[in-house]
Order: C-alpha cells, then sequence, then structure tokens
C-alpha cells in the first residue's frame, strides 16, 4: 500500500510527525480496538488538525458502526476493498476534512484467490510477502473469520512477482504471511511448492511466520532441514496445554498431537527455534488447566512465547460461554507465563555460546553494536567499525543476556 501511495505522489513521514494523511490499519484480535483507534486520531489530529483519516483492517469491517461516530474519521475501509485502498484517496492536493465519513463496506468478503497490486515498501533487510488471507478454522475465540473472510490464496505467480521485485530491492530474506499460511493452496500448488519456487529467487532465507499446528507436515519439516534457504524455524500456536480447553476453543488438536508435532519437529530440524502463543484466561479455565499449560510450556523445547489474555469478542461462540475467570487471576498467569518465556528465551541462547552462527544484520542498538537475527531467531550483537547492514556474516556468541546473544565477528 505504501508503494502505491508513493505512485501517487505521496511522501512517507514518521509516525508521529506532522502529515496530511493519516492511514490507520486497525486489529480486533482484542477489546482494545476501539480505544486505540480512537488514541491515534487524537493524537493525530493534535499535532495536524487537517489531516485526512482513512481507517481500514479488522475494526474497519467488524466495527464500522462505531467508527462513524468517532470524530476526525474521513474514510472507512472494510476487508473487502482495504487492498485497494489508495484507490479512494482524493489527490494529495485535494485531501480536506469531510463532516461525515465515506463508508467502503460490504457485509460479506470474496472468496476468490488474489492479487495483490504493487510492490511492499520496507525500510529493513526482511520483507514480508503476503501469500494468503482469511480463515475458515472457527476456532471459538476468534473473530478473524468475520474480519478477514474466508481462507484464500493469493495466485501463485503474483507471489513470485512482487518476491522477485522485493529480491531487486536487496532484500535478503522474505517472511511469508497471512491468515493462516499452511492452507495455501492455489491450482494445485501447496505452501511446499511456492517456496521450491521461491528458492529459485536471489534471497538468501525466506521465513515462515505464524502457522497452525495442524498445516505443518512432515514433508515440510524434512524439507526445512535440507534447504538451503528455508530458515530452521517454526512459530505454531499452542494456545492451551488443557484438552477440555482445547476443545471448548474449537482448537483441531489434543496436546498430544501437537506435543508430537514439537517432536517431530525437533527430530527432523536440527537446531530449530520453536516459538508459541498461549492463552489465558479462557472461559473455564480453572488452576489446574493453567497448571498444564504451565507444565507443557516448561517442558517442550520452545525458546520462547507470547503471552495473550483472553478477550471477549462479540459475535464469537466463546463470548457465549460462562464461568468467566477473574481478571487478577489472569493478570497473575500471564506474569507466570512471560517469566518462564523469558528463562526459556536465555536457554536456548546459552545453548549457543562457543559456537559461529550466519546472521543477517539489520541495524545498530542503543550501545552502537551491530544486531541481527539467525535462520533459528535468535537476536546476535556485535561490536564492528564495519558497516553490517545487509550483510550476513558469521558470529562467534561469547555470552548472552535476557534476549540477546553477544560475541564477535569471525575473523
Amino acid at each position: 500500500m505504501a508503494g502505491r501511495l508513493k505512485q501517487q505522489g505521496y511522501d512517507l513521514v514518521e509516525y508521529g510527525t506532522p502529515t496530511d494523511l493519516l492511514v490507520l490499519n486497525t486489529c480486533s484480535v482484542t477489546d482494545h480496538a476501539e480505544k486505540d483507534c480512537r488514541y491515534e486520531i487524537r493524537r493525530t489530529l493534535k499535532h495536524s488538525p487537517q489531516a485526512f483519516v482513512a481507517v481500514t483492517g479488522c475494526y474497519a469491517q467488524t466495527g464500522a458502526d462505531v467508527l462513524r461516530d468517532i470524530p476526525g474519521i474521513d474514510l472507512i475501509v472494510g476487508t473487502q476493498y482495504k487492498m485497494n485502498l489508495p484507490a479512494y484517496l482524493p489527490s494529495p492536493h485535494s485531501l480536506q476534512k469531510r463532516a461525515s465519513p465515506e463508508l467502503l463496506h460490504t457485509r460479506t468478503i470474496d472468496r476468490d484467490d488474489f492479487t495483490v497490486e504493487g510492490t511492499g515498501d520496507y525500510d529493513s533487510t526482511r520483507a514480508n510477502l503476503k501469500i494468503q488471507d482469511g480463515c475458515s478454522f472457527m476456532c471459538s475465540f476468534c473473530i478473524i473469520p468475520f474480519a478477514r473472510g474466508h481462507e484464500r490464496s493469493r495466485h501463485f505467480e503474483d507471489i513470485l512477482r512482487e518476491a522477485g521485485a522485493l529480491a531487486a530491492k536487496g532484500h535478503r530474506e522474505l517472511v511469508l504471511t497471512g491468515v493462516n499460511i499452511g492452507q495455501y493452496s492455489h491450482q494445485g500448488r501447496s505452501l511446499l511448492d511456492l517456496i521450491r519456487r521461491l528458492e529459485s529467487l536471489e534471497v538468501d532465507r525466506i521465513r515462515i511466520s505464524s502457522i497452525e499446528p495442524t498445516t505443518v507436515h512432515d514433508d515440510l519439516l524434512e524439507y526445512m532441514a535440507t534447504s538451503r534457504k528455508l530458515c530452521r524455524y517454526l512459530h505454531v500456536p499452542l494456545q492451551s496445554g488443557d484438552d477440555g480447553v482445547l476443545e471448548r476453543m474449537h482448537r483441531r488438536y489434543t496436546v498430544k498431537d501437537y506435543a508430537a508435532l514439537i517432536e517431530r519437529a525437533v527430530k527432523h530440524v536440527p537446531d530449530v527455534g520453536l516459538g508459541t502463543d498461549l492463552m489465558v484466561g479462557f472461559p473455564g479455565e480453572e488452576d489446574g488447566a493453567f497448571a498444564k499449560t504451565e507444565s507443557i510450556a516448561r517442558d517442550l523445547p520452545f525458546s520462547y512465547f507470547h503471552v495473550f489474555s483472553y478477550s471477549t469478542r462479540p459475535g464469537t461462540a466463546a463470548a457465549r460461554l460462562g464461568n468467566p475467570i477473574a481478571m487478577a487471576v489472569v493478570k497473575a498467569r500471564s506474569r507466570t507465563l512471560a517469566a518462564l518465556s523469558r528463562a526459556k528465551r536465555l536457554a536456548f541462547y546459552q545453548r549457543y555460546t562457543g559456537r559461529s552462527l550466519e546472521v543477517l544484520f539489520e541495524g545498530t542498538d542503543e550501545a552502537g553494536r551491530w544486531t541481527g537475527l539467525t535462520e533459528n531467531y535468535l537476536r546476535v550483537a556485535v561490536a564492528s567499525r564495519e558497516a553490517l547492514r545487509n550483510r550476513m556474516r558469521t558470529a562467534v556468541v561469547t555470552g548472552t543476556m535476557d534476549g540477546l546473544a553477544v560475541g564477535h565477528l569471525l575473523a
């Protein structure tokens, strides 16, 4: 979208600075969407009172009626129209506030496979490459099927077109993104078929973003183990370590199924980096159920996990469940898992002390050290007078701290 806006004559400015146009891409996964939206609009109009405000994203789809009553919004673009948002904007010289917002919205969203115009504009060594959208799994807590529609895949050749353009711009890592990317399928070609084809491009790495456990098959693991470019990294949401909670969540696996997948991943892929998502406070999550989540999170070889507190989303099946969990209990459980995640990350990093690792460097930290990522998602920092941005170099890890491995370049 940024690339298309540039083509239309807009210049991107740093967020929070005076602007003529604000495009706000909203989320509706948690219940903070409306609050966050109001805050960002007020913040922008405070320094740019005449800024044209366009709101899109999931909350523009699920909360359009609420957004229409928020002062300062000029354009609301639902999911059906989101990818073509630049076409609905006035020219840079014709922007002006409106008395009431224009609404582009439909309750239904196309199920056809899709293309994406243009090429992503990223000021980083890594570039996101959208390959899929929507989800048909219908987890009871999740609003995404209503906000993004049924699962659908991007045209195979259109992905290759943008991937080639991103490689030509100098991006050395492509991150495959989507809502449920393991379900990618276009004209009989799967996610693994796509990865094989992307490997022929002039990029060093291909990384899979979050992927559902039931869509990770052994052929993908076997390919990851031998691939020259596919990163040895998987972020696979678990959500809960209790089968009863998983059943009420409408997840499609048991704890035993999930643990078996992780065991296969470790067996097939040496040094694989494993992350997950854990949810606390789901209705009916009694102390024993949380204890099981904490136990499996401790026992499985995760290098980190993201912890989310359950948030009631109107219209979802979980919103009709009883037995809510007290907020004080939810916060305590979240703190417990967050502390465990930090300990797991530190232990994972410590395994690599003394080892030489290939690092794609991105920039410098507050201490002036160059930092970057390994293929299995260790963040490494080194002191160097060389300009290392967007360069792949070998680093020797000599120590670790919370969230960072430190070392030096291999001479």
